[in-house]
This record gives C-alpha cells, structure tokens and sequence, in this order.
C-alpha cells in the first residue's frame, strides 16, 4: 500500500508561527497594538523627536559655553548627550502608555491629578528657585516639574468629568472643572509660572467648547479673560515686565530683560535667511539666553533656515489636524474630549513657543513640544502623546457587522 503525500501548505510550528506573526491577523498584544494604533501620528511624532535631537546639537554648544565659568567646563554637546539620555527613558514611556486600555488610563490620569496637584501645592515652598521662580522639585542631580506632568492627567481628569454629563445631568461638571481649573492657576501663579496658567486656562475652554457647553456660559466665562488679565498686570511682576515690554519696545527697567530676550530670538532666527547658515554654522544663537529650550526655534532658524521652521511648523499642525479627522465619528465621549483637549495643549503649547520666537506674543518660557530640551518636558509629552495615541487607537472590524457584507462598495 502506497504512502499518501503529506499535505502541501504552510508548516505548523515555530516557522508557522513566526510567519503568522506581524500579520493583520496576528492577536498578539504587540501585534493588536501595531494595528490598531495610528501610525502617522506614531510617526509623525517620531518625526519630531528626531527634529529635537538635532535642534539641541546645534544648540547644545551655545548654552555649554553660556553656563560655563571658571570652576566648570560643560561640554559642547553636553545637553545633546543628556538629550539623548532623556529620549530613551521617553520612549519606552509613549510606547507603554499608548497600550494601555482606556478605563485604566483614565484611572491613572485621576489618580494622577489628585497627587500631582497636592504636590504642585507645597512646590512654591520646597522648590528649587531659577531665574526668580520655584517651579522645579529637586532630586539629586535631576528636577521634577510638577506643571508638565499635570497638564495630560488634568486634561484627561477633566474630560471625563465633563464626559458624565450625558449620564448624571444634575452633575455640576461644569462647576467642578472649573473650581478645578482655578485651584491649578492659583497654585501656578505662586510659583509664578503665567504662561502654564494660560495653557491650563485656554484648554478646559477648549473642553467646554467640545462638549457642548451653552453660549451664554460661555459668553460668561470668555469675560472673565479681560479680568485676569488686569489683575495679572496689577499685581504680577512677572506679566507686566513682559507685557510692557511686548507693547512699550523702548522700556526701561525690569522689562528690558525681556525685550532683548525677544530681539536676541528674533535676530537669530532670521539671521540664516531661508536655507540657513548649515549645521554649526551659526553664530548668532550664543547670544541667545536659553537656546536650548524656550528659543531652540530660532536657533532652527539660523542653522536651518526659515524653510525648516515652516516645515516643523506644518508637522504641528499635521498632527493636531490628523487627531480631530481621526475623532470625527468617534461615539465615545470620553474618548472625544480626553483626545480633542491633549491635541489642544499639544498645538496650543507650540503655537505660543512659535509666537514667542517670532516676536509675535511676549516671551513665556515655554517649550516647544518634542524639540525643546529638557527631561520633564520630554517624558511629560510622550505621557500626554501616549494617552492621546491610546485614546483613538481603534480596531476597524469591531463596529462591522458579521452578517453583512459590501461588495463594490454596495
């Protein structure tokens, strides 16, 4: 009696397996996350932390020599190393974030809020003081900002507050997010720290807008802006120095720090004309007091050129733009505030850092996202990037119905 031929067809085991692997039926947890992730907002943001590594090589060497004295040298890539240092602890922290499921991030966000708060509340008191202000916690040799890791967890905390409405219509979301809102810029501005207050301030509006909010609420809440501006001009130092410096160019006094900090930005970023001076080649950034983080823009500019920052620009705007094309027919509503308001404070945050470098809003000390140094903001950011990647990740064959099948589109 003859042997039958074995079966022809893909061999069981660990080739088998591994070939299944990768695949878009691959269930792995890996394998569900890689396909239901958004990969052009993956990459996008990829691209930008790349961006960033070269932008603090180029000012790396400006800001060594600045903060150089005569009992320490610092490198001239000392900051670009530590960079580098920086992006490998985030991103393992964007990668984790953006799988986890969203009732459990949810949960950390509130969790977090509520410590985040409690210690952004003794950080006035127990903060290390620079250039005049406490917004840093000391640990060693490393610092903790308390703000940067606040804003994704209050931005997630508050868009599930407002995400009850639907479900509890006695709530007073509204209320709660808003005595919420004012305890944070309250404790901001002891620090002080204006230009969070703002970005704080500017995204729960942004979230009452989303959500649905009546206009005559917000009407309401929109006349309170003039207000806090007065009494921020009145009675902070800080705001009213930037802010007379910005309007009154020929000031005298605590704002000419000020003002020479926007010209020195200003005159760096245009000094490379549209193509720039290469990479090393400029001179202008080591005039600039903080090249490496709240001016790194114009340092782009000088090196770079005027068409480079146009580009990382648009990859901003990319990105905010892909999120709420990707929210369009979202359901949940969670989901739809928690995402919309992370890719607010994303674009708002880079907006203001723009502007500040352009001569266009008075300067803040903000960063700019993904590109500025620093080890707060890039594991804060990958944070906020990550919940934002886990809240519109999705899988397409969930909402298509087994019992129904379109053929040529019919």
């Amino acid at each position: 009696m003859k042997d039958r031929k074995a079966p022809s067809g893909p061999r069981p085991g660990l080739i088998g397996s591994i070939k299944a692997r990768g695949g878009r039926g691959d269930r792995s947890p890996l394998g569900t996350w890689f396909w239901d992730i958004d990969r052009v907002l993956l990459l996008l943001t990829l691209f930008l932390i790349a961006i960033g590594l070269v932008a603090v090589a180029a000012a790396s060497p400006a800001t060594a020599m600045r903060y150089s004295g005569e009992h320490k040298k610092f490198a001239p890539l000392y900051y670009f190393w530590r960079q580098v240092m920086w992006v490998g602890v985030s991103l393992p922290v964007l990668f984790g974030v953006s799988m986890l499921p969203v009732v459990t991030a949810r949960r950390m966000a509130v969790l977090g809020t509520g410590v985040l708060i409690a210690i952004l509340a003794v950080t006035p008191f127990i903060g290390v003081e620079i250039n005049g202000a406490r917004r840093w916690i000391g640990f060693g040799i490393a610092q903790f900002q308390p703000s940067e890791f606040l804003k994704p967890m209050f931005i997630v905390t508050t868009a599930w507050l407002l995400s009850l409405k639907a479900k509890e219509r006695d709530l007073p979301a509204t209320l709660i997010t808003m005595g919420m809102t004012g305890l944070v810029a309250g404790l901001l501005m002891l620090q002080p720290d204006f230009g969070q207050t703002i970005v704080f301030c500017l995204v729960w509006v942004a979230l009452l807008m989303i959500s649905g909010t009546p206009l005559r609420v917000m009407l309401a809440i929109g006349s309170l802006a003039p207000i806090g501006l007065v009494t921020a001009y009145m009675f902070y130092g800080v705001a009213r120095s930037r802010i007379n410096a910005f309007l009154f160019p020929d000031v005298d006094g605590e704002g000419a720090a000020d003002h020479f900090q926007v010209n020195a930005a200003h005159n760096t970023l245009t000094a490379g004309g549209w193509t720039g001076t290469g990479p090393g080649g400029g001179s202008a950034k080591f005039g600039l007091p903080e090249a490496h983080t709240d001016y790194i823009f114009s340092v782009i500019g000088e090196e770079f050129g005027l068409i480079a920052c146009a580009i990382i620009a648009l990859v901003f705007l990319a990105i905010v733009v892909r999120v709420f094309v990707k929210l369009l027919d979202e359901q949940d509503e969670f989901k739809l505030y928690a995402a919309s308001g992370l890719a607010v404070q994303f674009g708002v945050q880079a907006l203001i850092s723009m502007a500040v470098n352009t001569g266009l809003a008075p300067s803040k000390g903000m960063t700019l996202p993904f590109i500025s140094y620093g080890g707060s903001s890039m594991i804060a950011l990958s944070i906020g990037m990550g919940l934002l990647l886990a809240f519109t990740r999705r899988n397409p064959f969930l909402t298509r119905s087994p019992y129904v099948v379109r053929w040529n589109g019919q």
